[in-house]
């Protein structure tokens, strides 16, 4: 195995912090990597911020300081907290039905499920039964969603709702604040933070976007698999987040292009009580709030147990994301991870182009989380 010495490995780290450059320098050493950035805060202030290897499957483009990348689900962390913040203004409550806010949503025996069990995937509509072409058509996807007949009795059981919970949430962030996910995103999260994230874009930053490498296919997955199923209809591939449609459209569930530090960045507001640099944009309620356990149980999609706050994946003996209770964030579709820890006033991120066989957890950005904390206590103070 190859020296992690020899990885080139870009950005800064604070004294003290070293063994997480080792960790994420050894995922390349290991060949796990095409290219790939890690990040990590602490009381707001980055005592980590790395990226090495390249941008292209080809390996011919150097993954660069401001290289974004699709990071699939970990958009969902952002949804989440759009959610949460219209929450803290009083413009959406939890416990209400979906349907207060969105009436047709009410058809076909949908008329009682609140926003709090439609954010934590028991709302039954993880996939679509009509037949649609693709996920672009924000009018034909939500109208669609709408019509569904709940796959199985709302708040009974959780089925990871893996590209329907960003429209069924961003229906609701449109219908309650008049903008989409992709505007409030810009606005009121990443612009404010500073944090270069972005859902829906145009070919102009095209030139920095990171290639995704797909995973392997799936193997040992059962051919009656309801994960299967959800991502049949419209029809979901990675090798999609490569096209000029797929990164222009607002995919709110899928489609979330960032790097470690951006995600890092926004996670440290929350990580924080929800201000950071004398910007807030949550109250510490509200916080609250939004990681209060929803259920914790198995998932009939991800066929393992998961633990849902109202929007957020939370930190679970199964998926554990840090040592304190409380913790959470959300995962991506081959790897990546967004993740805010209260208890520590800590933020980390893992964003890479070479995608792992995996919908929630993978070993790279875990050993570098589990080094991050191992450094935690005995660190100099973070740079400013």
């Amino acid at each position: 195995m190859a020296s992690p010495a020899v990885i080139d490995v870009h950005g800064t780290v604070t004294p003290g912090f070293e063994p997480v450059r080792d960790a994420f320098a050894a995922n390349f050493a290991r060949g796990d990597e095409i290219g790939a950035s890690f990040a990590a805060t602490v009381d707001g202030r980055f005592v980590v911020d790395i990226w090495a290897g390249y941008r292209d499957a080809g390996q011919t483009l150097p993954w660069e300081e401001d290289t974004i990348v699709n990071v699939f689900s970990t958009t969902k962390a952002m949804v989440a907290t759009a959610l949460a913040m219209l929450a803290d203004r009083g413009l959406v409550d939890y416990a209400k039905p979906v349907a207060y806010y969105w009436p047709e949503f009410a058809q076909s025996g949908k008329a009682e499920i609140t926003v709090a069990q439609a954010l934590s995937h028991q709302g039954g509509v993880p996939g679509i039964s009509r037949p649609l072409p693709n996920w672009y058509d924000w009018d034909a996807i939500v109208d669609a969603i709408a019509a569904e007949t709940p796959w199985w009795e709302p708040g009974t059981a959780n089925g990871y709702h893996a590209i329907t919970f960003g429209h069924l949430a961003g229906e609701l962030i449109r219908r309650i604040s008049g903008h989409t996910f992709g505007e409030v995103l810009r606005s009121e999260i990443a612009g404010p933070l500073l944090a270069d994230f972005m859902c829906g874009f145009g070919p102009e930053h095209d030139d920095r976007v990171g290639e995704i490498v797909p995973p392997p296919a799936l193997e040992g997955v059962p051919p009656d698999a309801l994960l299967l199923k959800v991502l049949a209809n419209p029809p979901f591939d990675a090798k999609q987040a490569n096209d000029r449609e797929w990164r222009a459209a607002e995919v709110p569930a899928a489609n979330g292009h960032a790097n470690a530090r951006s995600c890092a960045r926004a996670m440290s507001a929350l990580a924080c009580g929800g201000e950071v640099d004398g910007m807030r944009i949550l109250s510490q309620a509200a916080i609250d709030q939004a990681i209060t356990e929803q259920c914790y149980r198995d998932d009939l999609v991800l066929m393992q147990p998961m633990r849902w706050g109202v929007g957020f994946m939370l930190s679970s003996e199964q998926l554990p994301m840090g040592p304190n209770p409380r913790t959470f964030g959300h995962g991506g579709a081959g790897g990546s991870l967004a993740v805010a820890d209260l208890d520590a006033r800590a933020s980390y991120a893992y964003v890479m182009n070479k995608m792992g066989v995996t919908t929630t957890g993978d070993l790279r950005g875990a050993n570098c989380a589990l080094a991050f904390y191992q450094c935690l206590g005995r660190a100099e103070p973070a740079l400013s």
